[in-house]
């Protein structure tokens, strides 16, 4: 292969943690270089003289394309496309390809995870024991704390897509009633209920719907107090789908059974967030890392691949822009 082939990856280990075979990625160029972390003032001066970018969040703006004229390819290690400027790249005339669907079993057994947390007051229960709490009962169990069987209980979807979807069947198993909701700026259908006939029916709530100007804090105070008393929410979406004051004094409140969420509207949380406070009871907060079982992110490698050898043939795919 030719320098017309060389790939700059300027996140590396927010995909691979060292278990993943690169390979087959690297077989696609001339030479990969990786960077463990890729600061804004530093993007323009990596992409020197290459043809490809990878980037999971790294933004490549508009005038880090000015600056590299040699950029014919930009690889976007993730579905979300945010932190590329298309327009700015299709002026210039570079294809932009993402990743798809690669997380669906990781993200669909972590919402049933989270669920299933708040069912059972897992939580609630491990702290009793590592508190001495069982060893000092009097009798051979500790119920301090209502358990909910699954079973028999509505859980409303907001997406069923490919995720939604594989949510759905998940919940099926566990013998769950479903019910789809009807999201915002999309075709009303006849299948899929608004929020106002949804939610009040439902006995918990999971989100799988993108972030837009429709959909930002879709599930606010309004929305949560007509949910059903002891009702539980789960994201593994987007943070801003969610008010999350409103989710935190829901559940201060009482009016909430639990709420467990991956995603916070900023993404790390540098500056705080109200559901990051400690006196928030039955709620559970994961690191926005659904997504990210080995075999997940293995297939982000694949996707990659394909990617590049598409475009190199001139037969792109998952092309964005």
């Amino acid at each position: 292969m030719t320098n017309s082939r060389r790939a700059v990856f300027l996140d590396h280990p927010s995909l691979d943690l060292g278990d993943l075979d690169l390979n087959p990625l690297r077989e696609c160029f001339s030479d990969l270089q990786l960077f463990a972390q890729t600061t804004p003032d530093q993007v323009i001066e990596r992409l020197k003289g290459a043809t490809v970018a990878i980037s999971n969040k790294i933004p490549i703006d508009a005038a880090a394309m000015a600056a590299s004229p040699e950029l014919k390819l930009i690889l976007i290690t993730a579905t979300g496309t945010n932190n590329v400027d298309l327009a700015a790249a299709r002026a210039h005339g570079i294809t932009v390809c993402n990743c798809q669907g690669y997380g669906t079993p990781s993200v669909a057994q972590h919402t049933i995870m989270l669920l299933l947390n708040l069912a059972t007051r897992l939580a609630d229960y491990q702290k009793a024991v590592a508190e001495g709490r069982w060893q000092q009962a009097k009798q051979f169990c500790l119920l301090d704390y209502p358990i909910v069987e699954l079973e028999g209980k509505t859980l409303g979807l907001l997406g069923h897509g490919e995720l939604g979807s594989a949510v759905a069947r998940l919940a099926e198993a566990f013998g769950m009633r479903i019910l789809l909701g009807q999201i915002p700026g999309r075709p009303a259908r006849p299948d899929r209920l608004p929020l106002s006939e949804l939610l009040p029916q439902i006995d918990a709530l999971t989100l799988h719907c993108p972030l837009n100007e429709h959909t930002r804090h879709l599930i606010g105070a309004r929305e949560l107090a007509s949910m059903k008393s002891g009702a539980f929410v789960v994201n593994t979406a987007r943070g801003g789908l969610i008010d999350e004051q409103a989710l935190a004094d829901a559940l201060r409140n009482g009016h909430l059974g639990g709420a467990a969420t991956d995603v916070l509207s900023v993404e790390p949380p540098t500056a705080g967030n109200p559901l990051l406070a400690q006196d928030i009871p039955r709620l559970i907060v994961t690191p926005h890392n659904a997504w990210g079982s080995r075999e997940a992110r293995q297939r982000i490698v694949g996707q990659l691949t394909e990617n590049a050898q598409g475009y190199f043939s001139g037969k792109a795919l998952r092309v964005v822009s």
